[in-house]
């Protein structure tokens, strides 16, 4: 409950990007742009915040790596780059372990949905003006959610938890762009009640 509720276990590692089952390019959003990020940041070609995105900034990168690789410079992740990426560096999933924890410590005791929309406000944020532009420095962003502020983000996630978080991470919003949510039954911020509902799931109200 960022408003949010707690925490439980379990933790999972991630698979690299398939090189041989996908092609990322400009304009996809995904889990797999996301690994391929950290994988860049990895060998020094990325130096961004971790967004999932691909947009401007990771074509370059992805085109600085074919170059120093001897690969056609096309910006485009396509099979022969994700398999040259994926045997220089490992696809650890850390910005993705983060997500899930977050979700994990805010929403653990919410429906499937309630979780993924969780993990939607965090993307929604990064993608937002008002609001740091890489998934860590929204997570972390000083008072904003209550299970960093409580301790309950450093518990283990569930694997709920990670298939919420690759499902907001891969496009899904049940909020429709919300930027925040709260439960109404605990909440005593007039601030946060005095924004538009946009929707309820389970336990939270969501706002823009």
């Amino acid at each position: 409950m960022l408003l949010g509720t707690c925490a439980l276990t379990l933790g999972l590692t991630v698979a690299a990007p398939s090189a041989g089952a996908q092609k990322l390019e400009q304009g996809v959003r995904s889990e797999h742009v996301l690994q391929l990020q950290e994988q860049l940041s990895d060998l020094g070609y990325f130096d961004a915040g971790m967004t999932g995105y691909y947009g401007t900034i990771t074509k370059g990168a992805v085109r600085k790596f074919q170059q120093a690789q001897g690969l056609s410079a096309d910006g485009i992740a396509g099979p022969a780059t994700l398999n040259r990426l994926n045997k220089k560096a490992k696809a650890e999933g850390e910005t993705l372990r983060q997500l899930a924890k977050l979700i994990h410590g805010e929403a653990r005791g919410e429906s499937f949905e309630g979780q993924v929309a969780v993990g939607a406000v965090v993307l929604n944020r990064v993608h937002s003006s008002e609001f740091p532009s890489s998934i860590s420095k929204v997570i972390f962003q000083k008072g904003q959610f209550t299970a960093v502020d409580d301790g309950q983000f450093n518990t283990k996630p569930t694997q709920t938890s990670y298939r919420a978080a690759r499902k907001a991470l891969n496009g899904a919003d049940p909020t429709n762009g919300a930027l925040y949510y709260y439960n109404p039954k605990i909440a005593t911020s007039l601030w946060s009640k005095s924004r538009p509902t946009l929707l309820t799931i389970g336990q939270h109200d969501f706002t823009r």
